[in-house]
């Protein structure tokens, strides 16, 4: 008798026409174990595309500012900017005075959770003022309206604009105040809301205070020589100094605090999905085929090829899901970009290698069980099974 391990005749063609007509002859199953592979992969793209688009976001938009340092409250991290303004406006005075700084900018930044999470930016657009928001480098680019012409006028961004049908001349609420549109603004410049920095201040009850500075200076160049200058200045030495190329290289996966657990949380929920629901799904089909296994072995099929055949079979339902996974994802990712166009979704090949891995991975170890209880029946036994 032949042993199906050795002898390589027409072996691996038999053993594709039997996966296949085992994934055929029980099409709810396959399905399924197919559906729930291409959920997990799905998981991972939209959660952690949703995630790095949003970090991503707010990266650009923070360059495009234009400032070279940034200057934040003493022991101030990276997600600082979130918090209340505490920093005496006056430090500003202070800081305009360093060689090589051209403007110092003071804003006031205050978080809206009303319906989504938001950061507001209060800034002073008054013509001729040292604090003028402008002075940092990059003015803004005005698609409709114009600059405050009073303390309950706010600016928007074209993307917000866009996706709310804001039009200048209309009444937004916000922080229970109703605020008239003066001006829409190109996106790119920090926040996608402004408004007068002394109102923000006033509804904060921060008078006279600042979040954080933007320094512009003569040179970006000369950005490390600003922050150790700021070190070594009495009365400023305290304060968090960094240049904006510094920080933004802060706002990564890798280095933002919390972030890469989160990911690392959303990866590992994914795979132990797969793993059951492919361990679940093999496990039935083994129990379902005693009977043909123990043909199989009393053909001359060893353990070996019985191993195989339950893990080609897995890689197959496997590579299904992923393909449907990536297909479920990018049409998602359409669907979240038309119905909420302030939403970034950012899907690179990396990530969807990742996704793979892991999908294959799960996959596998699932039906590492499932295979070897099935080599390891015996044939009389399978034989007699009914």
């Amino acid at each position: 008798m032949r042993d199906w391990g050795r002898v390589p005749y027409n072996r691996e063609d038999m053993m594709n026409r039997m996966i296949v007509s085992n994934l055929v002859h029980r099409p709810l199953r396959s399905v399924i174990s197919i559906v729930a592979i291409a959920i997990e992969v799905t998981l991972i793209l939209l959660i952690v595309g949703l995630s790095v688009g949003m970090l991503n976001d707010s990266r650009k938009r923070t360059a495009g500012i234009g400032a070279d340092v940034m200057v934040q409250p003493p022991n101030a991290s990276a997600l600082s900017t979130f918090s209340t303004a505490s920093v005496p406006i006056k430090v500003a005075g202070a800081l305009e005075k360093l060689p090589h700084v051209i403007a110092a900018v003071p804003v006031v930044m205050s978080t809206n959770t009303s319906g989504s999470i938001e950061v507001i930016y209060g800034i002073d657009l008054t013509a001729g003022s040292p604090y003028n928001f402008d002075n940092t480098g990059r003015p803004f680019r005005y698609i409709a309206g114009g600059p405050f012409q009073g303390p309950n006028d706010m600016l928007v961004d074209d993307y917000f604009a866009s996706d709310k049908h804001v039009k200048v001349g209309d009444q937004l609420e916000l922080f229970n105040h109703k605020f008239r549109v003066s001006g829409i603004v190109e996106n790119g410049k920090g926040a996608r809301k402004f408004l007068p920095i002394s109102t923000l201040q006033n509804l904060m009850g921060v008078e006279g205070k600042a979040s954080m500075f933007y320094l512009r200076l003569d040179n970006p160049a000369n950005a490390d020589l600003v922050v150790q200058e700021i070190k070594n200045t009495p009365g400023l030495e305290t304060y968090t100094a960094r240049s904006l190329q510094a920080f933004l290289s802060m706002m990564t996966v890798e280095k933002l605090p919390g972030f890469s657990n989160f990911i690392k949380v959303v990866v590992g929920i994914a795979m132990i999905i797969g793993f059951i629901v492919i361990f679940q799904s093999m496990y039935t089909a083994v129990m379902e085929r005693t009977r043909e296994i123990g043909i199989l072995k009393s053909l001359g099929a060893n353990k070996v090829y019985i191993v195989r055949l339950i893990l080609r079979e897995t890689l197959t339902l496997a590579v299904c899901g992923i393909a449907l996974g990536i297909g479920f994802s990018y049409a998602a990712r359409l669907g979240i970009r038309a119905k909420f166009p302030l939403m970034t979704v950012q899907m690179t090949a990396p990530w969807i290698g990742y996704a793979t891995l892991i999908a294959v991975v799960g996959a596998m170890m699932g039906a590492i069980y499932p295979a070897v209880k099935a080599a390891q029946k015996d044939p009389i036994d399978a034989l007699a099974y009914e």
